[in-house]
Parts: C-alpha cells; structure tokens; sequence
C-alpha cells in the first residue's frame, strides 16, 4: 500500500506534462537554423512554402520539394542534387513548438541515426 501511495503522485505528475506541438504554425514561413560544426556556429537560413524549401547556407542556395507526411513531419527532396548523398530524402519531425520555434529531429529517409535542432521562425 505505500509503495501505490508513492506511485500515485510521480503518475500524476507525469500526467500533466505534455509537450506543445502546434506545427500548423510553422508550415511555412522563414526560419534561421543555428548550430555548430567543430565549435564554429554556422547559420541556415530557409523559407518554406507548402510544396518548396529554399535554403541559403555560406552564400549557396538551394531548393528542396516538401511533402508533408502527416501535420508535424515531412520529406525534403532536393530538386538539384550535386552528389549521391545529396539524391536521398531527408525525413524532418517537428518534436515541440513554442512561440517562434520549434525543436525537430531529422534523419536520411531509412536511416535510423537521427540528430536533433532547433529552428527559429522569423517574422
């Protein structure tokens, strides 16, 4: 009986959290992707639309088709692929939302190594 008394409180503590996922907010727009390669930060730059993503990164642009699975994930299909790494599907899964950002996960489509980001929407 105590062991349930513990139990019951860490349960409904749980319960209670739940992370936000309002993707429909971030369908399309301009976003800024942050991160770092060997401790220098670099900077995405990337705006969306239903069907197209189109990338700048050092100077470079690129374009992508966008195909959404589902409200919180899609495919990205680069329509001018320089290599055969770049001729893969990039699989993309919103994880959370808040206000003008969104914390996602993202591998090569059939790839089970997936990595992790943060993208800020810009207004």
């Amino acid at each position: 009986m105590k062991k349930l008394l513990l139990i019951l409180p860490a349960l409904f503590l749980v319960s209670c959290y739940n992370k936000e996922r309002n993707c429909n907010n971030f369908k399309t727009g301009k976003f800024k992707f942050e991160y770092e390669i060997d401790g220098e930060k670099k900077v995405t730059f990337f705006e969306r639309t239903d069907s197209l993503e189109i990338e700048t990164f050092e100077g470079k642009t690129d374009t992508a088709r966008v195909r959404w699975v589902n409200d919180c994930e899609y495919i990205l299909q680069k329509m001018k692929p320089k290599n055969m790494q770049e001729e893969k599907a990039i699989h993309m899964k919103i994880l959370t939302t808040e206000k003008d950002s969104y914390t996602f996960e993202f591998s090569v489509v059939g790839n089970t190594n997936k990595q992790k980001g943060t993208v800020t929407k810009l207004n």
